[in-house]
């Protein structure tokens, strides 16, 4: 389990995790080394690394986010928060597999469903700053629904492959999508 917790002052997070991995001691609980660390992150943390001559901030993951320091246009500090690679990649092949159980489904009766299943995605993962991420996870969603509706014959005689109906899951007149950029 991932708790991030801040902290102005590095000593007060050394302390912080000192007391921590005591308390929880007390009850015979550990942190996991791999997953436990402190990250200078905020808003002088580029400032300060670049000082020290060591790059760009640390990014973390969190509810299936990726947060990074960054700056908005007028030089204000921002956490931009993006769509972790492995979250989507884990909703891309669920997806996948779902569609090839519903192959010989109606038409309609999938699309309804992907429908859904793409908003339901949007509405999480709608955030300032993750459009381009899902734009590419839309992109990918209508490539495996036409992968799926076109069979590699069809594909090969070319039937189907220019007469197909744009598969673009999210009507452009959803309240929803007008939020995303």
């Amino acid at each position: 389990m991932l708790v991030p917790v801040g902290f102005q002052y590095r000593t007060d997070a050394e302390q912080f995790l000192r007391e921590f991995r005591e308390r929880l001691a007390k009850f015979d609980l550990e942190l996991h080394a791999d997953k436990t660390r402190l990250i200078e992150f905020g808003r002088f943390a580029a400032r300060d690394r670049k000082q020290r001559g060591e790059g760009k901030p640390e990014t973390f993951t969190f509810l299936g986010f990726t947060h990074f320091c960054g700056q908005l246009t007028n030089g204000a500090f921002i956490v931009w928060r993006i769509t972790a690679k492995k979250r989507m990649v884990a909703k891309l092949k669920a997806i996948k597999a779902e569609l090839q159980r519903r192959k010989h489904h109606r038409t309609t009766e999938v699309g309804a469903w992907l429908r859904k299943v793409v908003l339901g995605y949007y509405q999480y993962h709608a955030v300032r700053g993750n459009s381009t991420q899902l734009r590419i996870f839309s992109r990918r969603v209508c490539w495996l629904w036409r992968s799926v509706l076109v069979s590699p014959q069809s594909t090969r005689t070319g039937a189907m492959g220019s007469s197909l109906p744009s598969l673009d899951p999210v009507d452009s007149a959803t309240p929803h999508s007008a939020s995303l950029s």
